[in-house]
């Protein structure tokens, strides 16, 4: 198995492409352009390099708390 690094950009058969976020002996975790974060056993995960750059993600506004009218 190879080992993969955090950022690497991978493929995998029922997800597609996606962005290794971590990955130990017990666990490698993706996140998938289309699917989200998933998470999958190391030794039973199957995962290809792949080219394909990631998707520009619009970043996350934060929540605004409402201010308390006196």
């Amino acid at each position: 198995m190879k080992n993969w690094a955090k950022g690497d950009r991978v493929t995998q058969p029922t997800y597609g492409p996606g962005t290794l976020v971590e990955g130990n002996e017990h666990h490698t975790v993706i996140d998938f352009d289309e699917h989200g974060r998933r998470v999958f056993a190391t030794r039973l995960v199957t995962l290809q390099a792949t080219n394909e750059p990631a998707p520009a993600k619009t970043p996350r506004k934060r929540a605004v708390k409402k201010k308390k009218e006196s």
